[in-house]
């Protein structure tokens, strides 16, 4: 196959491209070019795509004796990443930048750019699998090493965009494996720390960047049965779940911590309550799109047996889903044409913020995915 390498500059992406290579490949390397903002060289491991990591890409691709281009990408990542970042916190959302990234760059506008130029497949470093059905269609399965395993955060792929993805690393049973395999190759990047945090804000201070993008509004703090308790900064730097920085000038009667259990931008309000009040069990999802052909239940409207994670890192909990057709209208006015995803857990889950992604899995394969926009206990009112 013609395959396009994504070189993020990082190991992965090296050994994969080594990889695809060896398997006898036609492989073109390419680097995005992300930012045009200054102060984008990397500080110890975070951060990616800046300067310094064009550099240690362009070096594996001449190691590997392959093409290497650098695309500009910058105006569209800033429309559909940072500007998409900043737009949800201010409507007191947490956003999931690299999901975005994924979804509109890595696998939207780069893939569509390689198929316009005559190649086949994008190469990436991501832990992730591709399997086949008996009918031959695609489907996305976690990798083997669980512990790197990053089909959460491909949960946003379509049927079509998985037909064209190669990811070389899905079998590897280990991150150290593939250091070792790059050290073998000669490819600089072998001790290269992993990149951390969100790219664009790079000292990782996401409420002062935050700071410079939204007007910030003092506002009241009030607890769950809207007594006031003390007074913000802004509201759109508050996430659900977050404990510290609230500065609350009225401890709880129980003397325990309390945490942000929602974020009112309306009214610039932030309640806060015990975390007890954090666990939810039903979660509704907008903007849903299925890894490949969906469960035929779920085509059907039926409800089905499910595991449901949060966040890239978390753990994936029993549940059931079904697709609610022409639901109620999301807090950011989108009614989806596609249908409210509706989840049940089977066990209450703590921290879950409007905005963050939730994807769903059937054992090792990856169902699809939808952006939360509401979750609430079943077991008490809604605040």
């Amino acid at each position: 196959m013609r395959v396009l390498a994504a070189m993020s500059g990082g190991v992965d992406s090296a050994v994969a491209a080594a990889r695809a290579v060896e398997a006898g490949h036609d492989v073109v390397g390419v680097h995005l070019a992300l930012s045009r903002m200054p102060g984008t060289l990397r500080t110890g491991s975070r951060g990616c795509c800046t300067i310094e990591d064009s550099n240690d890409a362009w070096r594996a691709c001449d190691k590997l004796g392959i093409p290497f281009y650098v695309w500009d990408f910058s105006e569209r990542f800033k429309a559909d990443v940072v500007d998409d970042f900043v737009a949800e916190y201010a409507a007191g959302r947490t956003p999931n930048p690299c999901m975005r990234c994924n979804e509109r760059i890595k696998f939207a506008a780069l893939l569509e750019k390689a198929l316009a130029l005559g190649f086949d497949a994008v190469c990436t470093g991501h832990y992730a699998k591709i399997v086949r059905d008996t009918d031959g269609n695609a489907e996305l399965h976690r990798a083997a090493d669980w512990a790197k395993d990053q089909s959460y955060v491909l949960g946003v792929l379509t049927a079509e965009q998985l037909e064209h993805c190669l990811f070389p690393l899905a079998d590897t049973p280990s991150k150290a494996e593939v250091r070792a395999e790059a050290e073998r190759r000669g490819l600089s990047v072998a001790k290269k720390p992993d990149s951390h945090d969100i790219c664009f804000i790079s000292d990782g201070d996401t409420r002062g960047w935050l700071a410079e993008k939204i007007e910030m509004t003092p506002g009241d703090i009030v607890d769950e049965s809207g007594q006031k308790v003390g007074q913000h900064g802004g509201a759109n730097a508050f996430t659900v779940g977050q404990r510290r920085g609230l500065r609350l000038g009225r401890p709880a009667p129980d003397g325990k911590p309390r945490f942000v259990l929602e974020v009112r931008p309306k009214d610039n309000t932030v309640v806060v309550g015990p975390e007890k009040l954090l666990a939810v069990d039903e979660i509704r999802g907008i903007r849903l799109s299925w890894a490949g052909l969906p469960l035929a239940e779920a085509a059907a409207g039926e409800q089905f047996e499910c595991h449901a994670q949060v966040r890239a890192h978390g753990d994936a909990l029993p549940a059931r889903a079904r697709v609610v057709v022409g639901g109620r209208q999301a807090s950011d006015g989108h009614v989806a044409d596609d249908g409210e995803l509706v989840v049940t857990l089977e066990a209450p889950l703590r921290g879950v913020a409007p905005g963050q992604t939730i994807v769903l899995y059937r054992g090792t394969r990856v169902l699809g995915q939808a952006t939360i926009d509401a979750a609430r206990s079943l077991a008490r009112p809604a605040l």
